[in-house]
């Protein structure tokens, strides 16, 4: 008498994928607040050379220190002489602040993310193999628990030190402090996908690992990983104005908003300017991308998205 096969057990569809969820986020607040700014922020970045025809890292001795709204004068390569209003002022060095934001802010997404897809990239992979693999799981933790033992910033500085400040620099060493903390999300998620009895099912009649993660496990961490690369991609743009603004991030000649407030704190009470517009332009970024990581939690979480 054949035995009968046992009937396929397939994975419940994870939160993203079930109807209507564009409907729920367009509904969020939060999602639609965040992701405006987000959205104006990116255009800002990409459209710099159509927002501003100075040059930012164009020096002028004349026009050291002025006030917003002041009329600063230049010379072009031709000798002709040029006009301009300073809508943020200009700084120590006499170049125009606006102009200077306005690319900082190519900059600052830049590093918020690279580092967000990079650090979830890898902590993946690693929380993945930890979660699934019991005698893995004490190793690789007990490594993760180490990093996060240390200060982000105290890291990152060590780690600038030791390879010099360049972008590439800055956004591994901001890259690293992030990974265990994607780890430990993706490790606890995995943990308790694999005894479900779906997972077990797929198992128990030799399913290879690999299928088993990319099928059954994987689609479970899409919506999580996509809130915490948000939260990333925040605190990577404040942490590489912190460490521009120390002296130890990318270099001076870079328009960086924390190399733009590094430069004017020393005359922060004098002018106040030169650290307010890019300080504004900071808490601004890192409060939309926070704004829409809310937002995104409540809505793909199963359990915040039964309250909306």
């Amino acid at each position: 008498m054949t035995a009968l096969a046992p009937p396929a057990i397939e994975a419940p569809a994870v939160a993203a994928s079930k109807p209507g969820v564009l409907r729920r986020l367009l509904r969020n607040t939060s999602v639609l607040i965040g992701g405006v700014l987000v959205l104006v922020i990116v255009l800002t970045g990409l459209a710099a050379p159509l927002l501003t025809s100075a040059d930012p890292a164009a020096i002028n001795p004349s026009n050291r220190n002025k006030m917003p709204g002041f009329e600063t004068t230049s010379r072009d390569d031709e000798g002709n002489k040029i006009t301009r209003i300073a809508v943020m002022g200009t700084d120590s060095l006499g170049r125009d602040i606006y102009t200077r934001v306005v690319y900082g802010a190519r900059v600052s997404l830049v590093v918020g993310v690279s580092v967000a897809v990079v650090s979830v990239a890898i902590g993946l992979f690693i929380g993945l193999l930890a979660g699934y693999f019991r005698w893995l799981d004490g190793v690789v933790m007990r490594v993760m628990d180490g990093l996060m033992a240390i200060p982000a910033i105290l890291l990152a500085i060590a780690l600038v030190s030791l390879s010099g400040a360049s972008l590439l620099t800055v956004i591994l060493a901001v890259t690293i402090p992030e990974v265990p903390r994607v780890v430990r999300l993706v490790r606890s998620i995995v943990l308790s996908i694999r005894e479900e009895p779906y997972v077990e099912a797929a198992i128990s009649v030799g399913t290879p690992v690999a299928k088993v993660l990319w099928r059954h496990v994987l689609p479970n961490t899409i919506a999580p990983l996509i809130v915490q690369a948000t939260f990333i991609a925040g605190a990577a743009i404040l942490l590489e104005a912190i460490l521009s603004f120390l002296g130890v991030g990318i270099p001076p000649e870079t328009p960086t908003w924390g190399n733009i407030m590094a430069e004017g704190r020393s005359v922060f009470q004098i002018f106040p300017h030169n650290i307010l517009y890019p300080g504004m332009f900071l808490t601004l970024t890192v409060l939309a991308i926070n704004l829409l990581g809310d937002g995104l939690r409540d809505t793909l979480d199963p359990r915040m998205s039964k309250r909306l």
